[in-house]
């Protein structure tokens, strides 16, 4: 046991300069962007530094500054630095060298490799066994632009960056606030990834707080390449096709999260932050509802319910009527239905599949293609196969129509992640469609809302303030009331201080 012991302390520095840059060099393998300088500061004098630090990780300039100030300050000094105790020197050389920068010492290989790795210029010296790490960060970083995912027509033109620290700028620009509460861990021991926790800390529970660090610490992984990899290492269910943790790369959503109670998780190399707990009706909730009237905002949070239903059951309701319910059709629908499919080779249920696969190739190809031709492949592509697929008669009209309407409401969700489960379900539903009719679908929509029922986000439940039923939540779900009358917190999130507006109005705000 003492041996392991000892086996698992670092390994400190030695005091000659060259034996401990030879370490450095060998370390990384050679590696050519670990640059390493040696640099005499004063003929005669025995002063030699050695700067190391990795390219394209520091700022040039920073560094070429740092170094021909530290260079020339320590030359100006030389004389006091020769006269002065051993024990001294070092003091004398860390207050010479602070304008440098914020400075801290390294004692040990592991930390300066770990400073090296993350843009910072460690400083060794000759004769002496701690090092000076000077924080010379920078490197090229995207700009803060408009995020893609989640645009809007009225609203800030703010999105993230893959840059952990401009992301948590972007944050504290917006709360200023002592409460904003900050904490930083690293997760993937090849990678080691930067992880920062955020939360207010007079709003958010305590006990999700406390759930989110302990699941954070308990990863034990390579690496961590974006913040999906921390959405699957902590969600509360894993075989679900919901998600349970809700991403966004705009910093008015993570603020307005952070102001309801709940927890952000910042991942470095991402613009998607992670916010924690996670509901339902988050999901079909935009930045925009808040930046429209009430009245539009409401209008528009039903139209994308509807859509919600139309795109999880349209293609399976005409396979359900068209195959065993004719007779809830009108005579004159049912005798035009009847006609198109006059000749198709195919049931209803293996024209719906063959469309809605086509479509779903279609989609992913556009993705996945250049952005100059992408969009132009997957509508005219769209066209193409619909009008020739018709005229073939492989399919029918009304089914190219259904999957049409049922593609372009998937799209009005704002969420991405939800879009791809109702994507999932609407294959299930069809295959209940095509077994026993309505029937089935009522069977699969019971399971559906049952399994939502059961789903927890850190312990809070997925289908709140719904079920279990919430009133005064619900002044905030599907409809959206005035920004005067949002008063208060969610219930079942913000367990400390409910109190949005400190004297909430009773009636119509006064029009003098």
């Amino acid at each position: 046991m003492g041996m392991e012991k000892r086996a698992e302390q670092p390994e400190l520095l030695g005091s000659d300069l060259q034996s401990n840059m030879d370490k450095v060099k060998a370390a990384f393998g050679n590696s050519s962007d670990i640059v390493t300088e040696r640099i005499s500061i004063a003929p005669g004098s025995h002063l030699e530094i050695g700067y190391i630090y990795t390219e394209g990780l520091v700022s040039s300039a920073l560094v070429q500054n740092m170094m021909l100030e530290s260079c020339e300050s320590l030359r100006r000094w030389i004389d006091v630095f020769t006269e002065a105790d051993e024990p001294n020197k070092l003091d004398l050389i860390r207050g010479i060298l602070a304008p440098a920068g914020k400075m801290k010492d390294i004692i040990d290989f592991q930390s300066l490799y770990t400073s090296v790795m993350t843009g910072v210029t460690v400083l060794l010296i000759d004769g002496f066994s701690t090092g000076l790490a000077v924080c010379t960060q920078g490197g090229e970083d995207r700009s803060v632009e408009e995020p893609e995912t989640q645009s809007v027509v009225r609203g800030p033109r703010v999105g993230f960056t893959e840059n952990l620290n401009t992301n948590i700028a972007l944050i504290r620009r917006r709360i200023k606030s002592t409460d904003l509460w900050l904490e930083s861990m690293e997760i993937g021991k090849v990678t080691k990834t930067k992880v920062a926790l955020m939360y207010v800390n007079s709003i958010a529970s305590d006990k999700i707080v406390e759930e989110v660090r302990l699941r954070l610490s308990r990863i034990d992984i390579d690496g961590i390449l974006e913040s999906s990899y921390i959405e699957e290492l902590i969600q509360d269910e894993t075989f679900t096709v919901f998600p349970t943790l809700y991403n966004s790369e705009r910093p008015d959503v993570v603020v307005s999260g952070l102001l309801e109670g709940r927890v952000a998780i910042f991942v470095d190399g991402t613009p998607f932050v992670l916010l924690a707990p996670a509901l339902f009706v988050q999901f079909y909730q935009s930045a925009e509802d808040y930046y429209q009237r009430f009245e539009f905002a409401t209008l528009i949070r039903l139209l994308r319910y509807i859509c919600f239903f139309i795109s999880l059951l349209a293609p399976s309701l005409y396979i359900a009527i068209t195959t065993f319910h004719q007779e809830l059709l009108p005579s004159q629908l049912l005798l035009s239905l009847a006609a198109q499919r006059e000749g198709i080779p195919f049931p209803a249920f293996i024209e719906a599949v063959v469309m809605e696969l086509t479509f779903e190739i279609l989609r992913e190809a556009g993705v996945r293609l250049p952005k100059t031709v992408g969009q132009a492949v997957s509508i005219v592509g769209a066209l193409v196969i619909g009008q020739a697929a018709v005229e073939a008669g492989l399919v029918s009209p009304a089914m190219v129509i259904v999957v049409a309407v049922t593609a372009i409401s998937n799209f009005v969700i704002p969420s991405f992640n939800m879009g791809i489960s109702i994507r999932i379900i609407r294959f299930i539903m069809m295959l209940f469609a095509a077994t026993f009719g309505l029937f089935g679908i009522t069977v699969g929509l019971i399971a559906m809302v049952q399994h939502l029922c059961s789903l927890r986000s850190f312990g809070v439940p997925y289908m709140s303030p719904m079920a279990p039923l919430n009133m005064p939540d619900q002044k905030d779900t599907i409809l959206r009331l005035p920004l005067w009358g949002l008063f208060s917190r969610p219930r079942f999130i913000g367990d400390k201080n409910k109190t949005r507006e400190a004297n909430p109005p009773t009636t119509k705000p006064n029009k003098k």
